[in-house]
């Protein structure tokens, strides 16, 4: 498939407590394809690929490049941050280390404060003390780090407590019809027990109804993203939070 083919969108993350747009998480979308059911169907094949390296740097470039040339930018101000999705795999790349990242967003005008590395879990990390010190050297240059769909999948509560990252994004499993289900919630409380003693702020993703999102609200959460508050638009948007009562 051609590069150029993949689309970006933005979907806003919004303040739970005020309403304010805090930033955006770039999403590449490939076009439609009968091979392809899905964006993750088509990202879980790449990862497989030779090719997971090259595409990952292309989605990197689009994003920062397709985000700082949207006019809406500029209403967000100085502050909003942009999360980029990166598998943990292409982080240990030499390639991505060599400071490819940091020079473009020079060119761009962006500051390494402004960009949060997602790291997504579409590939293990094995090696935590080794991928712990690559983090260093990203937050070193001024990058923050987020941890995406926390609540599920293979080591998520490992990969909280070797990784130590600034934002922990709960994964939309665990969010959806939270407010009637005991057994998420209680999970939920121990995830933000957690962020409230390291100094995590927490995302919850998938946000789609009011139900969930006063349950949320109650509960203190940072953030939120979801359908509810803010769809991927392929200009940055600013979220909305709707009235519950």
């Amino acid at each position: 498939m051609n590069e150029e083919a993949l689309s970006t969108f933005y979907q806003p993350i919004v303040e739970l407590s005020t309403g304010e747009t805090m930033g955006h998480e770039a999403l590449n979308r490939p076009p439609a394809s009968t091979l392809f059911h899905s964006a993750d169907i088509f990202y879980e094949f790449a990862a497989k690929t030779e090719y997971t390296s090259r595409l990952d740097r292309y989605c990197r470039k689009m994003s920062l490049t397709r985000y700082v040339g949207s006019a809406a930018v500029a209403g967000f101000g100085g502050s909003a941050l942009l999360f980029i999705n990166v598998s943990p795999g292409v982080l240990n790349d030499e390639r991505y280390k060599s400071g490819e990242t940091v020079s473009l967003l020079k060119h761009l005008g962006l500051t390494p404060s402004r960009v949060v590395l997602e790291l997504t879990e579409r590939q293990a990390v094995h090696d935590y003390v080794g991928f712990e010190k690559t983090l260093a050297h990203y937050r070193k240059q001024g990058f923050r780090i987020a941890v995406d769909d926390a609540g599920s999948g293979y080591n998520s509560l490992k990969t909280l407590v070797y990784l130590k990252p600034e934002f922990i994004k709960l994964d939309k499993s665990l969010i959806r019809g939270i407010n009637g289900n005991i057994e998420q919630q209680h999970l939920l409380g121990l995830i933000r027990e957690y962020a409230l003693a390291s100094g995590t702020r927490v995302i919850a993703e998938g946000i789609e109804t009011e139900a969930e999102l006063k349950y949320l609200q109650q509960a203190a959460i940072d953030y939120g993203q979801g359908y509810l508050v803010g769809r991927p638009e392929s200009s940055p948007a600013a979220g909305r939070i709707p009235v519950v009562v």
